[in-house]
């Protein structure tokens, strides 16, 4: 079952690999909105191409997103946006599906992703629930995230903080408090999957390689995505307007047109998280001998294995990416489009979504010139 707490920070220090990361700091001509009847509703055309994955050392990086190394994608539809309130809703009230928060508490399941030994957590915990920031008091060293992160019984999908909140204003926001496992149930009943990371990354660079930000190398501010301003986690000065959750497109789009590929919510990706994905993807391309600047891998699914030091006894872990309405350079930048988390499958958040794409199916439309966001 879900974890009860978050886990403590800390990264795996890694070996950096050079090389697989030169060519263009612009990607090839890549994703137009079709407008034929192949088109899936609500979805973009991404056709695919070869692009820098991660990023090389610097402020803010942490060791998980190195080395930057050249990978490439096919072509795939992607949702505009993240998943809504509202069309999560009508996956539910079509299925009758209960999400992990809703459903009870199994100890002899949750026992297993603790460390041996671990006591059994009063009955009151173990209850239908979800973990939800709460402002942290002054003086809450960074390093405890239990300083802000709060389990909340009651907290799911429909009440995002617990019982005392609602969704009836929130229908056009994101969906948060849905676990790994949810946004596979409501991919497929979609006609769906989620994104590979390398599918999502690809994606969110909206055409420009190897730049730091969705909309470039300018330093983020409170019109660029929903992220918090002031002091994390004691102080938000909701510059942008949320103290939480945005309705989806608030913001402007990527290059392709895509909304909140910074900020917002975390997305879930279908791979397994390992902080050392990428150095090993690095050394096996050098072991088949690829040239450098070539793509080190063509469409990669992520490790058969998850490894995450920050959460060592739970069984798996998926990559979250995109960061949240949480993220701040103080502590989280993690709206850059090569930041990476894990968090086992089964754990809802309060500043977790998802989005979702879609395979090939129908001619694809011509590809075009990815557009450029406007500079400030």
């Amino acid at each position: 079952m879900r974890s009860m707490v978050p886990a403590a920070l800390g990264v795996l220090s890694l070996a950096i690999a050079s090389g697989w990361a030169a060519p263009p700091a612009v990607l090839a001509p890549s994703a137009t909105v079709g407008d034929g009847a192949d088109r899936p509703p609500g979805m973009v055309w991404i056709p695919g191409g070869a692009f820098t994955m991660g990023s090389e050392p610097g402020p803010g990086v942490r060791p998980d997103e190195s080395p930057a190394h050249r990978v490439r994608v096919r072509g795939f539809w992607i949702d505009r946006t993240e998943v809504t309130n509202r069309q999560f809703a009508e996956f539910v009230k079509a299925t009758g599906y209960v999400t992990i928060a809703e459903r009870p508490v199994d100890w002899e399941e949750l026992k297993r992703q603790v460390a041996p030994g671990t006591p059994k957590p009063p009955d009151e915990m173990l209850v239908p629930g979800g973990l939800v920031f709460t402002m942290a008091k002054p003086g809450t060293p960074l390093d405890n995230p239990a300083g802000w992160w709060t389990w909340v019984a009651g907290a799911n999908w429909r009440h995002p903080e617990g019982p005392g909140s609602s969704i009836d204003d929130r229908l056009d926001h994101p969906v948060v408090q849905v676990a790994w496992l949810d946004a596979v149930a409501y991919a497929a009943w979609a006609g769906k999957r989620l994104p590979t990371e390398a599918e999502w990354e690809f994606a969110a660079r909206g055409g420009l390689d190897r730049r730091p930000f969705t909309w470039g190398d300018d330093p983020i501010d409170a019109t660029r995505a929903n992220t918090w301003q002031g002091e994390f986690p004691v102080r938000n000065d909701l510059s942008d307007g949320f103290a939480r959750t945005a309705p989806v497109g608030r913001f402007p789009p990527n290059g392709y047109g895509l909304v909140d590929m910074a900020g917002n919510v975390w997305e879930w990706c279908e791979d397994r998280f390992d902080v050392a994905t990428y150095p090993r993807r690095v050394a096996e391309a050098l072991r088949q001998s690829v040239p450098e600047g070539e793509p080190a891998a063509t469409d990669p699914h992520g490790p058969d294995v998850a490894r995450d030091p920050r959460n060592p006894d739970a069984k798996d872990s998926r990559v979250q990416k995109g960061g949240s309405f949480l993220c701040n350079a103080s502590y989280c930048s993690s709206y850059r489009p090569s930041a990476r988390m894990g968090c086992t499958p089964d754990t809802g958040m309060s500043h977790v979504g998802f989005r979702c794409v879609q395979d090939v199916k129908a001619p694809v439309p011509p590809a075009a010139e990815p557009t450029r966001p406007a500079s400030r």
